[in-house]
């Protein structure tokens, strides 16, 4: 009898401890971190919950067990270290959530496998991480994966390869690992504050600590603070709005005003470009900030840069979702949407990028809050997509602001996308212009010196490739697109192209192509910002008319100097400045066009050709005399 009372006893104090020790989702510690877990935790090699620990314990105590064997204090003490705790694996927390968990990519062929694949992770709430016109990459649980194979047709039974076997190690590996030489934590003891006494490279993002590792907003926002204090005569720190749990929506106005300009003033010409819609997209947030930093240093060291500083005020926004950002920190990696309340208490959030006014189609996901790409029950629902929205409006109407482009950066896949996301039946009345600065883009990244191939799509283009292409299709015979995955209408895409008449407006979804998905080794950020920023740099020349490219007064100078030397007249001099115009274009966009046609055999010359030889011939001429 008094065995079983003490086991009720201890099932109470069980069911006691479970709801007292439960931490506030507010101050839950990452559990990246196992070192600032409770003392029972690191004082055990086996990630054990509190409770749990607790268990144990009183079982000890009341059967008279002995206690564990000292080799449990030896091994704290030998990984007292952060660097070494940090290598000890996955939590019980993070494998109590993803243990079980993988990624898979599908290859789809044709219609009724990409309408089975869709049907089956709406009505199995699976979580699709990505969707090209190739293929389509879902996470769940392993013993979901039958089930999910039960719904689709038999081809898809072999069609499908797994991307990441062990998740929770893979999330784990995600997260900065505290170090003495980069204690970034955002819990960290030793952190080391970004403050105007620390140095920092004037005009090389590559090499700045910074961009070592991924930073949460606790760090973020302290670094804008600093590059307002730092380069305070172009760079002003703004706050675009209030997020749903109090946080503000930080921002960079980054541009300079010319004083001595003899044009009339008119509207202020305005790009924005944005990251972190999707709070799990990092590398979005990443790319911004390193973009941000690229421009904001070459100011008056570099004849390119200040003049797109000159000609533009540029708006950079690290995340547009603080809330989420920092919930993915905090509690979830893999946390999409916002932290707003629904309908339903147990699924928060809104997709930032489903809650827009243009086109918005939130009746396919009104009745499923828990679903990732929830809608809201209305347009504008979501508190940040709102509260950037009327930003933007307040600009243009009240602040001579005239938006020209808008660059919204996602992951993953490596493509560039163009208006309209919400439909393939209507085609954008500027698609010719968008289709060449969006080609021109992804030329721009292939050139970079870790350039990767990005594909050029319409962003309504579904979970597999369409039977007709959007730019080739006729009156006659509308595009056949075959169906997405998730809803594309109420995007920020489209809204910025039609609602605020931004005549280039592109969705631009990062690296990699799914080895990593959205947890992307902190390794990638510097080549990803390298490569977003010749991009940023293509798409501000060929605003200015450029066509992306300008020539640099270093250049120019060695230009003249070169002149000088050979002695050349003005008509000499304009020859040689077309020819090299000629073979600049020709490195940069022919060098490297996915099709190459060889007419070694063709002895006649194209009328391109015969006017390069012309040229060249005239300008050896005027060399020999």
């Amino acid at each position: 009898m008094l065995l079983f009372d003490s086991l009720i006893s201890f099932s109470y104090l069980l069911v006691l401890f479970t709801f007292v020790s439960a931490p506030s989702p507010a101050f839950a510690v990452p559990s990246r971190f196992p070192f600032l877990l409770d003392r029972f935790t690191k004082q055990s090699h086996i990630h054990k919950r509190p409770w749990t620990l607790l268990r144990d314990h009183v079982i000890r105590r009341i059967w008279s067990l002995p206690q564990p064997q000292d080799i449990n204090t030896c091994r704290h003490n030998e990984l007292s270290k952060p660097s070494d705790l940090a290598r000890e694996g996955p939590p019980a927390s993070l494998l109590a959530r993803y243990g079980g968990d993988v990624v898979l990519r599908f290859n789809i062929s044709n219609t009724e496998e990409a309408e089975a694949l869709a049907e089956a992770t709406n009505v199995l709430f699976l979580d699709v991480w990505e969707f090209t016109s190739e293929w389509a990459d879902i996470r769940l649980a392993k013993d979901m994966v039958s089930s999910l194979l039960g719904l689709l047709p038999r081809s898809l039974e072999h069609a499908h390869t797994p991307l990441i076997h062990d998740l929770a190690q893979a999330i784990y590996e995600s997260y900065p690992a505290p170090t003495p030489e980069d204690n970034t934590s955002p819990l960290s003891q030793n952190h080391r504050p970004f403050s105007p006494t620390l140095t920092i490279p004037t005009n090389n993002a590559g090499t700045n600590i910074f961009f070592s590792n991924y930073r949460p907003l606790s760090v973020i926002k302290p670094w804008m603070r600093l590059m307002q204090s730092l380069f305070d005569t172009h760079v002003r720190m703004i706050n675009i709005g209030i997020s749903y749990e109090g946080r503000e929506i930080p921002a960079l106005r980054v541009g300079v005003h010319p004083t001595n300009s003899e044009k009339p003033s008119g509207p202020r010409k305005t790009i924005i470009i944005s990251g972190g819609s999707h709070a799990r997209e990092w590398i979005s947030t990443s790319t911004v900030n390193y973009v941000a930093f690229s421009l904001i240093s070459s100011y008056g060291k570099n004849k390119e840069m200040t003049k797109l500083l000159e000609e533009f005020d540029w708006i950079f926004i690290p995340t547009i979702n603080p809330d989420g950002y920092v919930h993915t920190w905090e509690n979830d990696r893999l946390w999409r949407k916002n932290r707003q309340q629904t309908s339903l208490r147990f699924c928060r959030g809104i997709d930032l990028d489903r809650c827009w006014g243009y086109q918005w189609d939130g009746l396919q996901t009104k009745g499923n809050p828990c679903s990732e790409s929830f809608a809201g029950d209305e347009p504008f629902q979501a508190v940040e997509s709102n509260q950037f929205a009327k930003w933007a409006q307040n600009e243009t109407e009240n602040n001579n602001v005239k938006f020209v482009g808008f660059l919204d950066l996602h992951s993953y896949s490596q493509q560039v996308l163009y208006p309209y996301s919400f439909s393939c039946t209507h085609s954008p009345p500027s698609l010719e212009d968008l289709e060449e600065l969006g080609e021109g883009l992804a030329k721009a990244i292939r050139l970079a010196w870790h350039g990767e191939n990005y594909a050029v799509n319409s962003a309504c283009e579904g979970s597999v490739t369409p039977t007709h292409n959007l730019k080739k299709a006729t009156n006659q015979e509308p595009p056949k697109v075959h169906p997405r995955l998730e809803t594309g209408g109420g995007s920020a895409l489209d809204w910025f192209y039609h609602s605020l008449g931004v005549k280039y407006a592109y969705q631009i979804k990062l690296r990699d192509t799914g080895s990593y998905g959205f947890l992307l080794p902190k390794e990638n950020i510097i080549p990803t910002g390298t490569e977003v920023f010749k991009a940023v740099v293509y798409f501000g020349n060929f605003l200015l008319g450029n066509k992306g490219f300008e020539v640099s007064g270093e250049e120019e100078n060695e230009k003249e100097k070169e002149r000088k030397v050979h002695g050349m007249d003005d008509t000499a001099a304009a020859v040689e400045s077309e020819l090299d115009h000629k073979s600049k274009s020709e490195k940069l966009f022919d060098a490297l066009e996915d099709i190459r046609v060889d007419d070694r055999n063709e002895e006649v010359l194209s009328e391109e050709e015969e006017g390069r030889v012309d040229l060249d011939w005239e300008l050896k001429k005027r060399r020999r005399k």
